[in-house]
């Protein structure tokens, strides 16, 4: 199979890319290097099975010759992390929209099946002990940017849904739940990372809010055997799925069990939202997946612990490999 990665340079595409050659697919990577990295591909570009292409899922001209070549498309290209996406709203819908419509697109006129990469922050204000696809999405005002991501994303699945009512799109959604691991940057915002590299520099753990919001983390590996066993399913086309584990932990103790493991005399700073982030910035409590839909197609499940997945960041961190 030939498969085309939009943003395959970034933290999960580049783990999808080896994961593809390592099955023997060629792979298509199309990324802008505005939040990815060639250094997540240095494996993956030694094979003479994968190409590179430098630009934006929004070109036509660099996309249209992309998409008539390969057999399917996995989009992730977007604009991620909550830092990135308060300070540039613009950005963010522009990219994540109009780029997505243009994948969509594109995959229509060339007949290929597509796997659109959505997000846990779709389900937004919503409380559920553990969310559901077919759930409600409760999302903020547009007053509060907070919720720019979320509303992209919903829209990007909307649009999927669209494409397929009205002219065949095949396609599959995902909705990753804070998929963690090697390669991952604290730089835009996200937790682990940010947390491993505070605790193993020594200085304070910078947990955003009281600290008592809970989550769940996903190995980065075990997010990938996800994809790969839905792209092998003909049923699973048309359809939502959550990714990631129901195993929960408070922010707080995250930051006291990514110290522990790093051997960090860290001590913990809780830092006000508004300060962090802007003026009546929200978040959500609880945040769990129920995974019972892609359990019961594919027999998936994550395999890794939350320590295991601490460790692996650790150890990256440690070993100087860069992360992007």
């Amino acid at each position: 199979m030939h498969v085309l990665i939009t943003g395959g340079a970034g933290f999960i595409g580049s783990h999808l890319t080896d994961a593809f050659l390592t099955r023997g697919d060629r792979v298509t990577i199309l990324d802008d290097l505005s939040t990815g990295n060639r250094d997540n591909l240095a494996a993956a570009l030694r094979s003479p099975h994968t190409r590179f292409v430098q630009g934006r899922v929004e070109d036509p001209e660099v996309m249209d010759p992309l998409m008539r070549e390969c057999d399917a498309v996995v989009h992730f290209a977007a604009v991620v992390g909550v830092d990135l996406v308060v300070r540039d709203p613009v950005r963010t819908i522009e990219t994540n929209v109009h780029g997505t419509e243009q994948v969509l697109r594109l995959a229509v006129k060339h007949g290929r099946r597509v796997l659109l990469a959505s997000s846990s922050e779709v389900y937004g204000r919503a409380n559920s002990a553990a969310f559901n696809e077919a759930d409600d999405l409760v999302i903020g005002p547009p007053t509060h940017f907070r919720w720019v991501y979320a509303a992209s994303k919903a829209l990007d699945e909307y649009l999927a849904f669209a494409f397929a009512k009205e002219y065949g799109l095949r396609a599959t959604v995902v909705r990753f739940f804070n998929i963690v691991g090697p390669r991952q940057t604290g730089r835009y915002g996200m937790v682990l990372p940010r947390f491993a590299a505070q605790a193993l520099a020594g200085t304070p753990v910078r947990v955003f809010g009281d600290g008592e919001q809970t989550r769940c983390f996903c190995h980065v590996q075990d997010a990938v055997d996800a994809v790969l066993r839905l792209l092998e399913r003909e049923d699973s086309v048309n359809e939502i799925f959550n990714i990631g584990s129901p195993e929960t932990i408070s922010i707080n103790c995250l930051a006291q069990r990514v110290i522990g493991l790093a051997g960090s005399a860290s001590t913990i700073d809780h830092i006000p939202y508004d300060q962090a982030y802007a003026p009546g910035f929200d978040d959500m409590l609880r945040r769990v997946p129920d995974i019972g839909k892609i359990r019961a197609l594919t027999g998936w499940q994550p395999r890794h612990t939350l320590d295991d997945i601490i460790r692996d960041v650790i150890t990256t961190l440690r070993s100087g490999v860069a992360q992007a």
